[in-house]
């Protein structure tokens, strides 16, 4: 699948987005407005005033005033929501009453989602979001909510813990990939924001009509009390009515964004797993059990679009699901389908439940292993590569999780371990630099970690680079629940470390990189959500620092290095080009806030700039394992994830 054509349509739809929500504004707005002339009349005509409807429809200070009551009303509505979602997945993820899973968790059903969740986020280059759980839900559903990779959640419901085979819980985290890596989330998160404004004028209407009811006794004395009671509950009704005309127009919105894409979801799921009857028996065991996919959970209307399954009561169908009809969704994954669910009864729910890392359906590929050796990259492979997980990457994290010591996979699952794990990676073999290292161990780290390095420093020394990376990656989820106080402290002890040698090695750089891009923000309280609106052009100077940062980093003779930087820049087509910026003007926090920035550009000024480093890094014939570690942790900056290379996989298809 394409990545870069996938973010570009989630970023239309933005737009399109955007005009729905304008048209459901007026209408709404005219809906108010003849309310407000109607009660205008009302009163006219009980004063005995001569009443014109027309000439009240068209006064420019009435539908004026109308027009900035209801527009404050519904800004005010998206501004708070969208401000209580601004810390992303985990915001949704409470909002629906989920429950998060601890990372060293011995409940088999949850170690066993944990696992499969691992293994797609090693396969597809992202960081292990945070996984949670809807206990109270017995049917069958799941989501992914989130901005951007770093603040991005999985949570499944109870029912599809304990109803599904690894197999089919593996189709469904993989769908729900297929959300993070496309663009959708960000999409589907935003649209939550957006709609409470439309659904706040209903529960205006709500409240007024409540107090209104518990006044009424007491104003029965008088007639005129009597009547200005039974205006403010018409008018109560009338909010009711409009505000649930807005709903309708927020069904609209949500079913005409996301039931395509929840097609190309399901298709994304057989590519990464090429396991067709994982996703589909999950499909068919959601149709054939009585729980099907609904969801109790008070908040599951403003959240529909985000779900694996419809999560409401099938009352409304057609132009108005947010999702596509089931039997169709299955036909597209498996066109010889019977017509036949698997019901509770004949469905073999505890299959392969006892196994954690086992999988019957995981497929076996004998000599995909991560590269680690110098190898060929082009920029059209890089982009192809790009968010494009398959079934061999799949393969790949599911056999590394299966042979990793089970001291080291512990380890990445505590706080403690988390912090000697990284600790352990940066240090030097350099006698006189290990010793200042240890040095400041000793004065600076947490005695329990001191303790967990001791434990596990020398089954670090033996993993090579790519194992060393993917680890990391599970580490991230456990080195979230620190405190800000032990991130900052566990940063700065970091950084200390590698600078002990007065050198940044290329894989330092990229383990810099991708904690600091995935944990900054969330310690901030912040996600890292904004407008993918830049040009290329507009941040060329950021662009020429990032390219000059890689050319030095890959290339030692200046000559060689300013070859580099012109092969990148050939491949950015530039209206100006920078000149390459010296060494010493490329460190890590300049290249960092270079990253920062360009991480708003346009997806396929992306695509042409993951081609610039692309060819940058390999302009001499050839990528070092190193060099391929710093390509993808830039990659991951941009927001762009990039599975790990491997060595015996086929090679993808350049995207068209």
């Amino acid at each position: 699948m394409d990545f870069f054509g996938q973010q570009e349509a989630a970023r239309k739809q933005t737009s399109w987005l955007i005009l729905y929500f304008i048209l459901a504004v007026l209408l709404i707005i005219a809906a108010i407005h003849g309310v407000v002339v109607a009660l205008f009349l009302w009163f006219q005509s009980e004063q005995g005033l001569p009443i014109d409807p027309i000439s009240a429809l068209a006064d420019p200070a009435l539908l004026g005033t109308t027009a900035i009551a209801t527009l404050l009303v519904i800004g005010f509505g998206s501004l708070y929501k969208t401000m209580q979602l601004r810390s992303g997945g985990t915001a949704v993820a409470q909002s629906l009453g989920a429950v998060p899973v601890n990372p060293d968790t011995r409940d088999p059903d949850e170690r066993r989602l944990l696992n499969v969740v691992e293994e797609m986020a090693i396969a597809s280059g992202t960081p292990v979001p945070g996984v949670y759980v809807m206990q109270d839900e017995s049917g069958i559903n799941a989501f992914a909510a989130g901005y951007t990779t770093s603040d991005a959640v999985v949570a499944v419901t109870r029912g599809t813990l304990t109803r599904l085979s690894r197999d089919e819980l593996q189709g469904v985290i993989a769908h729900e990939f297929s959300h993070i890596l496309n663009g959708d989330m960000r999409l589907n998160i935003r649209l939550m924001g957006v709609l409470h404004g439309i659904l706040l004028i209903a529960l205006i209407g709500q409240v007024i009509l409540r107090g209104s009811g518990r006044r009424g006794i007491r104003v029965r004395s008088s007639s005129r009390n009597g009547k200005g009671r039974m205006a403010i509950i018409l008018v109560a009704l009338a909010l009711l009515v409009i505000g649930y005309l807005g709903v309708f127009f927020g069904r609209l919105i949500k079913a005409a964004v996301s039931r395509e894409r929840e097609f190309l979801a399901d298709a994304a799921a057989v590519q990464f797993t090429r396991n067709p009857d994982g996703i589909g028996g999950a499909l068919k065991k959601i149709g054939g059990i009585s729980a099907g996919s609904n969801l109790e959970a008070p908040n599951a209307e403003s959240a529909s679009h985000l779900f694996f399954a419809s999560g409401l009561k099938q009352f409304m169908a057609g132009a108005f699901a947010t999702h596509p009809p089931l039997p169709e969704r299955i036909r597209r994954i498996d066109p010889g389908w019977d017509q036949e669910y698997v019901s509770e009864a004949t469905g073999p729910w505890g299959e392969e439940r006892a196994g954690v890392a086992g999988s019957a359906g995981t497929a076996s590929f004998s000599g995909v292993v991560a590269k680690e050796h110098p190898f060929a990259l082009s920029p059209e492979d890089a982009t192809a590569r790009a968010g494009a997980p398959t079934a061999e990457h799949v393969s790949y994290a599911h056999d590394l999780l299966g042979k990793l010591p089970d001291a080291l996979l512990g380890a990445a699952h505590s706080p403690y371990g988390a912090r000697a794990l990284a600790y352990s990676m940066v240090i030097s073999r350099d006698p006189a630099v290990w010793r200042k290292q240890l040095d400041l161990l000793q004065t600076r780290a947490d005695p329990q970690v001191l303790t967990e390095m001791d434990g596990i420093f020398k089954l670090v020394s033996s993993l090579d680079r790519p194992s060393r990376l993917a680890l990391m990656t599970v580490c991230v989820a456990s080195l979230r629940s620190l405190s800000g106080g032990q991130f900052r402290a566990f940063m700065a002890t970091l950084q200390a470390l590698i600078d002990a040698d007065d050198a940044l090695s290329p894989f330092e750089f990229a383990l810099l990189r991708i904690l600091r891009r995935h944990l900054d923000k969330h310690f901030a309280g912040l996600s890292r959500a904004g407008p993918d609106n830049q040009s290329r052009d507009g941040r060329a100077r950021e662009c020429g620092l990032l390219l000059s940062a890689l050319a030095h980093i890959g290339h030692g003779e200046p000559q060689a290095a300013r070859l580099a930087y012109q092969s990148g820049l050939e491949q950015l087509e530039l209206k100006s080009a920078p000149d390459m910026a010296p060494a010493d003007r490329t460190d890590l926090n300049a290249v960092g806030e270079a990253l920062d920035s360009l991480e708003q550009l346009r997806p396929n000024d992306k695509r042409s700039l993951v081609a610039a480093c692309a060819a940058t890094i390999a302009s001499d014939g050839t990528v070092t394992v190193e060099e391929g570690e710093v390509l993808r942790a830039v990659c991951d900056s941009l927001e762009v994830p990039m599975p790990p290379f491997l060595t015996g996989a086929p090679a993808p298809t350049p995207a068209s």
